[in-house]
């Protein structure tokens, strides 16, 4: 048998919910269909971010870039 879970939810939440359930879907359909997409796009975006942090980023280029912004905010002002 799944687990109860219970929420509270506050203005903004029962707000998101009647969108949620405009196509006849009960709330506990929206709920668990909401928790199972956010699921999904948290773990794309891990696979993404550990995607990135294991690209060759190649040799530096000698650039500074914060010294380059450090140097324009200067002529700025």
């Amino acid at each position: 048998m799944a687990d109860t879970i219970t929420i509270r939810p506050d203005s903004e939440t029962s707000h998101a919910l009647d969108i949620l359930t405009l196509d006849g879907a009960t709330r506990s359909a929206a709920i668990r269909q909401a928790i199972i997409e956010a699921g999904m796009r948290a773990e794309r975006a891990a696979a993404m971010k550990r995607a990135i942090l294991r690209m060759d980023l190649g040799e530096p280029d000698g650039v500074d870039v914060a010294q380059l912004i450090a140097a324009e905010r200067a002529d700025e002002h």
